[in-house]
């Protein structure tokens, strides 16, 4: 794998400034298609939480953002996104140093988050209050104001998109940042604060701290001057994350873990599903909480649709990410490589079978980095660890079902909601299934999509709030009520009361 290595150092972006972790530690970020160190970033610790946490407090009670108009806060969140465009080639490649994603992939991420920045800079002047009746002479109404400092803590998965997504809706309402990205993929989160520094975004809105989530992340979870945490990653984590936050009561969203159902019906476009049901569960290397894990086909068409699926996904060119040809890259680590390996272990000790895939490539460049063969289990019992389990890695577990009402409760049947997709041209079966399925983001005849304009959230053990669209506002403004008393009398305690009624 000719890959070009050229090792860097990065720093922190604290109160705006470039600056070491307090400690002076460092530690290596890899290559996941090589397990080749490409960078040394700062290892941050509680002491730089607490600056950085300064730094965001002051830049909210005292700086201008929050007191910056809509357009002017608009103009500076476009420049981002036109610096980001500008920059596709270099931070999608970038993207897939880190993160082993192919490059195909980190273009299209590159281009989501320009367009990220964009919708929520559309919908910094959208921030609307609502006038109430009253059963007197009192005018109410209400206002949406920002919380203050926001902590946001991203996955590895998606790590550019995934900061946009918190980052964009975040400024756009107001409010300041601290930002940690994922240990092993913390570089275009970095680059990210240097765009938003280049793009005029005043010091201290956005912080950036590197370093391990046992301690960077817990401290901004539980620190007393965050007013909101914000964080994707498995459900887990998002469990310590509450048990953190509730000495202070902050505010949390969480966009949590996923064993999303894939369902095909006899009377869809089968062509079309078995690419669909490609995509929904191979892209990423199966590393998405959206990912479509759970393959529940018909009786009827189980063993035409599972043919051809098989015959494809044998054929997915698993290979150098940086190659526009290759289809599947690494997964993210040598240790969830081999977590998902044991899973494959698991299920093939529980009576599940392997019809493709099961291991790391025979090729011994591939060897070195953390590439697993695209993996199909059949005969797979929905109780199966495979099935109830979020392995994360391109692992799918195939189901047959009888009818509407099965698959329906094998669906429902995990602690997650988070997506499930619909392959039928039947419109009201689509409909029925729809309302039935307990998941926040629900695709028909479509593999999956999360366009800024769509809220994106789960049910059940997949999280707290809505990502995304107008509802994302929602996460970043707390409601103020104002009342205004408008009676011509005196207002009276023990003369009248309530007010204006006798």
């Amino acid at each position: 794998m000719a890959t070009e290595v050229t090792t860097k150092e990065y720093r922190l972006l604290i109160g705006g400034q470039f600056v070491p972790a307090a400690s002076g530690e460092t530690f290596p970020t890899y290559n996941p298609a090589t397990n080749e160190v490409i960078a040394h970033v700062p290892k941050a610790g509680r002491e730089d939480v607490n600056r950085a946490v300064a730094a965001a407090r002051k830049a909210f009670d005292e700086g201008p953002w929050g007191k910056m108009t809509p357009m002017e806060r608009a103009k500076r969140m476009r420049r981002v996104a036109e610096i980001l465009r500008e920059r596709l080639e270099e931070i999608a490649r970038l993207e897939t140093l880190n993160c082993g994603k192919i490059i195909i992939e980190s273009r299209a991420d590159v281009a989501a988050s320009a367009n990220c920045f964009d919708y929520y800079a559309n919908l910094t002047g959208h921030m609307w209050g609502e006038t109430i009746p009253m059963n007197g002479p009192l005018f109410d109404y209400t206002v949406r104001e920002p919380y203050g400092v926001c902590g946001q803590i991203i996955p590895w998965n998606f790590p550019l998109l995934m900061a946009a997504w918190k980052v964009a809706p975040a400024l756009a309402a107001g409010n300041t940042i601290v930002l940690k990205p994922a240990s092993a993929t913390p570089l275009t989160a970095l680059v990210l604060g240097e765009i938003c520094q280049e793009a005029d975004i005043p010091d201290g809105v956005v912080n950036i701290l590197t370093g391990p989530g046992v301690e960077v992340g817990a401290a901004i979870a539980e620190h007393p001057d965050v007013d909101k945490i914000a964080f994707t990653g498995e459900t887990e984590t998002g469990r310590e994350i509450l048990r953190l936050s509730a000495g202070t009561i902050k505010k949390v969203s969480l966009e949590l873990g996923g064993k999303s159902p894939n369902i095909v019906f006899p009377d869809a476009d089968l062509e079309e599903a078995v690419n669909g049901s490609l995509f929904a569960i191979f892209t990423n290397a199966g590393q998405r909480c959206t990912a479509r894990t759970r393959l529940f086909l018909h009786e009827s068409i189980h063993d035409q649709f599972l043919s051809d699926f098989i015959a494809k996904a044998g054929k997915i060119r698993v290979g150098d990410p940086l190659e526009d040809a290759t289809q599947m890259g690494p997964v993210i680590s040598k240790r969830q490589c081999e977590r998902v390996l044991s899973f494959i272990e698991r299920a093939r000790s529980e009576g599940a079978n392997l019809a493709l895939g099961g291991k790391r490539p025979d090729d011994e460049v591939l060897q070195k980095g953390n590439f697993i063969e695209p993996t199909i289990f059949t005969q797979v019992q929905n109780d199966m660890t495979i099935a109830q389990q979020e392995v994360f890695g391109p692992v799918l577990s195939v189901i047959p079902f009888r009818d509407e009402s099965e698959v329906v409760e094998m669906a429902n049947n995990t602690i997650y909601g988070l997506a499930a997709t619909i392959w039928t041209n039947d419109l009201k079966r689509a409909h029925r299934l729809a309302s039935r399925i307990r998941a926040g983001n629900i695709s028909i005849n479509f593999p999956t999509v999360n366009p800024p304009e769509a809220p994106f959230g789960g049910f059940k053990q997949s999280g707290i709030g809505r990502e995304l669209s107008r509802h994302a506002l929602d996460l970043y403004t707390q409601v103020k009520n104002v009342v205004v008393n408008l009676a011509d009398e005196r207002f009276d305690w023990y003369g009248k009361w309530p007010v204006g009624q006798k």
